[in-house]
């Protein structure tokens, strides 16, 4: 494991080295294939896959050429917090402070708050500077944007309000208050203004995020041009979504529905009702059309509901618990979120402990924390059995690392968003398939994928 007392360079030097030596696998290339087909010494080859020599830009520019590779491969993501958290300051995030205009006058100011290389948040502190003494959603005051690729969650301070766009293309209008919060899918057109009756500027915290299609996946479908559109099925209802899902899967075994129906026992006239999206397969019969196409029954089912691709969650009605269940150390206040992104969790959560100090919580995800209260807290964690005690004061902001165990002490109040980054879901499913025993190399791969002296 890495040890995070290492410096960055070092750390992601290894990383490098070790991304290195995957390709060479990956293509099956010895080091000294890739030293005869590189022009270069095998002992600058050996010297990259150990990380003692950083990996030369000439050697990436030779490799895209001859081998089917990209340049972005070698391009490893940098761990900027290897101590598994990354902090904002208040008086840091201020430093960023920037005016956006629209229609020529004031209408935002944007701040940074705690970013990190490694994971998927873009969260904004932004300020409403515009004012409008109405709540009609074609107020000429409102400039609207024209949506953006990332998905948004919102919480708000103050009186805000939040216009947008609905399904049918009609323009909205939300009264926000604080505590209040949203989701709203990307591509939304959508604008925020303060309220004349507010004491103060209204405040958002705006969390964008990327879900599983920002990355390669974003790449993979700009490389294939229009065609990739074809990617995107109808979701517009349960019905749709489980007809598209159930073709889609039966072309990709190029499987005909006469075919399909001598597999399955099941007629070929319910088949096709079922592609049709006239009818939605029984449960047992999504169990026999999946064994006949090599696929589990989960590939067939389509989301349990369609949602709005607006959400919105008024403070007044959230659920409210308490966690762990024997210490009652917080108190839990669940905000917006979608059944279409599972793994993404927001929460405003009061904090009612200041003095135990087991580290009592751990997640699978990447986590975004703000204090949003009035008072300093404690964060606590530890990793790679190191541990670690920061304050946090009001308006700080933070990023925490999956699976770092941590605690919040003292009696104020954090805003929670937790995201999944691109692990948590399928990719989940094939690290498990791999199996833990194979987990280091799959992550960090130490060795090449044969031994030349021989193993029987």
């Amino acid at each position: 494991m890495l040890d995070p007392r290492n410096s960055l360079e070092d750390l992601n030097r290894l990383r490098t080295a070790s991304n290195f030596l995957g390709i060479l696998n990956d293509i099956k290339r010895r080091p000294e294939d890739a030293a005869k087909e590189l022009d270069v010494s095998l002992e600058l080859i050996n010297s990259i896959i150990k990380g003692d020599t950083d990996l030369p830009q000439d050697i990436i520019e030779k490799a895209i050429k001859i081998w089917p590779v990209n340049k972005r491969d070698f391009f490893i993501i940098e761990d900027d917090c290897p101590k598994g958290i990354k902090i904002m300051s208040s008086k840091d995030s201020e430093k960023t402070s920037r005016i956006m205009y629209r229609a020529g006058k004031p209408y935002y100011e944007y701040r940074d708050t705690a970013m990190s290389k490694s994971a998927p948040f873009r969260p904004e502190w932004i300020l409403e500077l515009c004012n409008v003494t109405d709540n009609d959603s074609e107020n000429n005051s409102v400039q609207w944007n024209n949506g953006h690729f990332l998905h948004q969650f919102t919480y708000f301070i103050g009186n805000v309000n939040f216009y947008y766009k609905d399904k049918d293309g009609k323009k909205q209008t939300a009264v926000m208050n604080t505590g209040d919060s949203m989701y709203i899918t990307p591509f939304v057109p959508h604008t925020f203004a303060t309220r004349s009756d507010s004491k103060s500027k209204g405040l958002i915290l705006a969390l964008t995020y990327g879900g599983k299609l920002t990355g390669e996946p974003q790449q993979e479908l700009s490389s294939m041009h229009n065609l990739g559109s074809e990617f995107a099925l109808d979701f517009s209802s349960i019905k749709s979504a489980s007809g598209s899902l159930l073709k889609f899967n039966r072309k990709l075994s190029s499987i005909s529905l006469e075919e399909l129906a001598k597999r399955t026992d099941i007629s070929l006239k319910e088949l096709e009702s079922f592609e049709s999206s006239s009818i939605i397969p029984e449960l047992s019969q999504l169990q026999k059309i999946s064994a006949a196409l090599t696929i589990n029954v989960r590939d067939l089912l389509p989301n349990d509901k369609i949602e709005n691709k607006v959400i919105i969650k008024n403070h007044k009605d959230t659920k409210i618990w308490f966690y762990p269940e024997k210490t009652k150390s917080y108190e839990f206040r669940e905000l917006a979120s979608t059944t279409a992104l599972p793994f993404s969790k927001s929460f405003e959560v009061d904090l009612l402990n200041s003095n135990d100090s087991e580290l009592d919580l751990e997640f699978g995800l990447h986590q975004y924390v703000y204090n949003v209260g009035d008072t300093p807290i404690t964060l606590n964690w530890e990793i790679n059995e190191i541990k670690y005690s920061e304050d946090i004061y009001p308006n700080d902001s933070l990023y925490i690392k999956p699976f770092i165990k941590h605690s919040f002490r003292g009696n104020g109040k954090i805003l929670i968003l937790r995201v999944a980054g691109k692990i948590p879901g399928d990719s989940q499913r094939e690290l498990s398939i791999v199996g833990k025993e194979h987990t280091k190399r799959a992550i960090s791969e130490t060795m090449p994928w044969f031994d030349k002296k021989g193993k029987s």
